[in-house]
């Protein structure tokens, strides 16, 4: 174990560490049997951590645990990759007062975008300080400080999957299936390629919590996400574009295995061309966070994303090789091809998913390996980093955007919660209070409708506001679809529906 554990440790009575020990082993599990672990410790270098995805128990408290830097790892890390940025842009001025004027950008016709947030402050919290202030407490009433968050909630981190975006649309325009099977694979890919580098957890969306990007002056599109689950907890995302669709739910199963864990996304991603109405689908792929109680915490992707157009039976798979000790292989690579509905190989794809991915037309096959190639081209590179990221949570440039404050927007926005937003402006303390508040006012919600519902029955239980679920004609499993309501209740200001998420009062 780490010298500061042991000496920590040694620092209480016999008594207390089997508490102490107990409390830790529930702080591993607590992120084990939610989202993604995002284990971080204060004086760790940036890029040796994991992306952090929400988490929820039943009592919606938060418990992340925080890992010890130690120089003596059991297992060899991968090299650090800088994270990575893009240009964007939307309609809409905001308000930039903690924002110097110089990180604001122009781009086309749209609304000014702010480049940077404000500086993190050099604020540390570490775990065995947090656990000696918790022994004696109750371990489901322990609140994690924001000290270990990034200013977004994961509705806001689900958005993101949409940075590279012009992939999507390249695969609407390509003039055939399995030249769209090789732009989709290239999204799938993308999707992982911050998180070598973010390693502060988003918030954890409170149930009804919305998130809408409208980018459709710039982009083309415009997404709305929302958290239609608390137990189990779901997010469901919609995007729209004049040539295609993209809908996906994310939630996940988790194993902890002592050195590292497993973290297994559930959900399927959708994706139409509107013109042609191919439907393609794909999953996504196994986490593994690795080093949970000793040595430099560090993330590993593994498995097979398949992705199939479902009309023609064309499709694409690509494995992600996990990293081992003993290869020479490129660390994070991923190897794959697109097959023709007969299954004849159309092209070879190669690259690595925490920075770029190339494609290559097969020629000609001799068995699954022996493929010869054109000269391959780039599906996808990741974009540069900010400059000084490391200070701004590894923020990429569309990151950096989405909680700048924007009128008009649902009042169950995340942009408008008052924790994030403290954080964001640097003042922790104040965050970690209306955290605590807006956890028990959802504490509160959730007990008076348990109530309503032992005595009016099925009937009363929550219903997501612009979301429903529905069985998918393609896969036969039920998936929430977004409703189409939120934008005509925009236009008009409707917001009657949405629930009273961040008044510590608030029990709608």
């Amino acid at each position: 174990m780490s010298g500061k554990f042991l000496s920590f440790l040694s620092s209480v009575t016999i008594t207390k560490k089997k508490e102490t020990v107990a409390i830790l082993a529930w702080a591993i599990l607590q992120n084990s049997t939610n989202w993604l672990i995002d284990s971080l410790i204060s004086d760790r270098p940036p890029g040796e951590g994991v992306v952090g995805i929400f988490d929820s128990d039943e009592e919606d408290d938060d418990f992340y645990d925080a890992m010890d830097d130690s120089t003596s790892s059991q297992n060899k890390e991968p090299p650090v990759v800088t994270n990575n940025g893009v240009v964007e842009s939307e309609p809409e001025v905001e308000d930039t007062s903690s924002v110097p004027d110089t990180t604001l950008s122009v781009l086309g016709t749209s609304r000014k975008r702010r480049l940077r947030i404000p500086d993190k402050p050099n604020d540390k919290a570490n775990l065995w300080n947090i656990m000696k202030n918790c022994i004696g407490k109750e371990l489901s009433r322990i609140p994690m400080p924001v000290n270990f968050n990034e200013p977004l909630s994961f509705l806001q981190r689900l958005t993101e999957d949409m940075e590279y975006s012009d992939l999507l649309t390249k695969a609407a325009e390509s003039a055939s299936v399995e030249e769209a099977l090789s732009y989709l694979s290239a999204l799938a890919v993308s999707s992982y390629a911050t998180t070598s580098t973010r390693t502060s957890k988003p918030f954890n969306p409170l149930l009804g919590e919305t998130f809408e990007y409208d980018r459709s002056a710039d982009l083309g599109w415009r997404s709305l996400a929302e958290q239609v689950s608390h137990h189990p907890p779901v997010s469901a995302l919609h995007v729209e574009h004049p040539k295609w669709t993209y809908y996906h739910d994310f939630s996940m199963t988790s194993k902890f295995r002592g050195k590292y864990l497993q973290v297994f996304p559930i959900g399927v991603s959708h994706f139409i061309v509107k013109d042609t109405g191919h439907h393609y689908t794909w999953n996504k792929v196994c986490t593994t966070v690795h080093n949970i109680i000793v040595g430099k915490l560090w993330v590993d992707q593994s498995g097979e994303i398949v992705v199939k157009e479902h009309s023609t039976g064309a499709n694409a798979r690509v494995k992600f090789h996990p990293y081992s000790y003993f290869s020479r292989d490129t660390p994070r690579r991923v190897t794959g091809g697109v097959f023709a509905p007969d299954g004849t190989p159309r092209y070879e794809l190669n690259g690595t998913w925490d920075s770029s991915m190339s494609c290559a037309e097969v020629l000609s096959a001799d068995g699954d390996d022996a493929w010869e190639t054109t000269e391959a081209v780039p599906r996808w590179e990741k974009n540069a980093p900010l400059e000084e990221a490391d200070k701004i949570y590894y923020f990429t440039s569309m990151a950096c955007t989405l909680n700048e404050t924007e009128e008009g927007v649902a009042p169950s926005d995340s942009r408008n919660r008052p924790d994030q937003r403290l954080m964001e402006n640097q003042n922790f303390p104040d965050a970690n209070q209306m955290k605590v508040k807006l956890e028990e006012a959802q504490r509160a919600r959730r007990r008076e409708r348990e109530a309503r519902i032992a005595a009016e029955g099925p009937s009363a239980k929550y219903q997501p506001k612009w979301f429903v679920k529905k069985v998918c004609e393609i896969t036969g499993e039920e998936i929430w679809r977004f409703t189409d309501e939120y934008w005509k209740c925009k236009e008009t200001q409707s917001w009657s529906r949405c629930p009273s998420l961040y008044e510590e009062d608030s029990t709608t």
